[in-house]
């Protein structure tokens, strides 16, 4: 039985959400033997060069980075090769080859953040509070030729709170699947987990749910939808990329993201979209069987704003809800 203080490990990672799982196995005195990372790329307004999250906190604890541009390139498959890895240990990464995910001889295990088989794919968080879950959770498994279909090692349960928003949940499965990645570690290097296929995980006639990547027009809130769905699409889109809409004043429209809202339920005889204000505190919008009450928002190209003090500086009585 190996310790597992002596399991060689490769990482790989690139966002904020992996950056915990590097520093548990720093923590716990596992042997990072090397970081691999995206390519460094320009970003914002002035397209500097940014670093990912990884890459940060890998030079700031002097550990040696890999960022391929293509990992079937045979001479970073080399150097993975020579590292001589007992395990990869993946999260927030991308697709691996066939070629990489093989080298290791205990595998390459992936942190996922949901319940698998639920929500496999790119944005399980978001997707999750979307469909108003009230239990989503972390899960390890080991890497095969599908994404996000290998064998299960092991998953951990963790509730979804009413108000909570993806960004909360986003924090709080990063604590959680760091701490499954050192139980997962723990119990291979003693031979006491069993990979399991994802089926045996499955309820009899169980829907699986998808968890696919998010593009703008995903974002557009449909206010023929009930308030709590518009809500949930709210909590699960915050604080990035934001749910949004857009108001109209004759031909000119103006888009705004919601970072916070409330759900009101309550019959009334309004069209979907209608704006009901006392233009100093207040702002809801009709939607199918209640309200939508706005409590933060951001017009575009300007800062986040609380309500009171968006309607302010917003003569929002010329303006109309835009109908995408």
């Amino acid at each position: 039985i190996q310790s597992m203080k002596n399991l060689k490990v490769v990482y790989m990672g690139t966002p904020e959400f992996a950056v915990a799982t590097l520093g548990s196995l720093l923590i716990n005195g596992y042997n990072v033997l090397a970081v691999v990372t995206s390519p460094d790329k320009p970003a914002g307004r002035g397209m500097t060069v940014k670093k990912s999250a990884v890459k940060l906190f890998a030079e700031a604890n002097s550990l040696p980075i890999l960022q391929p541009e293509d990992l079937k390139c045979p001479v970073f498959i080399d150097r993975l090769r020579r590292l001589n890895a007992d395990i990869f240990v993946v999260v927030a990464f991308r697709m691996l080859p066939r070629e990489v995910w093989t080298l290791p001889p205990k595998g390459t295990i992936n942190l996922h953040a949901s319940l698998l088989p639920q929500y496999r794919g790119a944005a399980p968080i978001n997707h999750a509070i979307i469909n108003g879950e009230k239990t989503t959770g972390v899960s390890t498994f080991l890497i095969d030729e599908k994404t996000d279909t290998g064998n299960i090692l092991l998953r951990r349960e963790v509730p979804v709170f009413p108000f909570e928003n993806a960004s909360d949940l986003h924090d709080k499965l990063m604590k959680h699947g760091a701490s499954l990645v050192i139980n997962t570690l723990e119990g291979i290097a003693v031979g006491s987990i069993k990979p399991r296929p994802q089926s045996d995980f499955m309820m009899p006639g169980e829907t699986l749910f998808k968890a696919p990547k998010i593009f703008p027009k995903f974002c557009i809130i449909d206010w023929n939808m009930e308030a709590h769905r518009i809500h949930n699409l709210i909590r699960g889109l915050a604080n990035y990329p934001c749910a949004r809409s857009a108001f109209r004043k004759d031909s000119k429209t103006l888009s705004f993201k919601i970072y916070e809202a409330r759900p009101e339920t309550q019959e009334h005889n309004l069209s979907p979209g209608q704006i009901i204000t006392d233009r100093k505190s207040f702002l809801k919008i009709a939607c199918r069987g209640g309200f939508v009450n706005i409590l933060s928002l951001q017009l575009e190209g300007k800062k986040r704003l609380g309500t009171a003090d968006f309607l302010r500086g917003f003569k929002i009585e010329d303006y109309s809800i835009a109908e995408e």
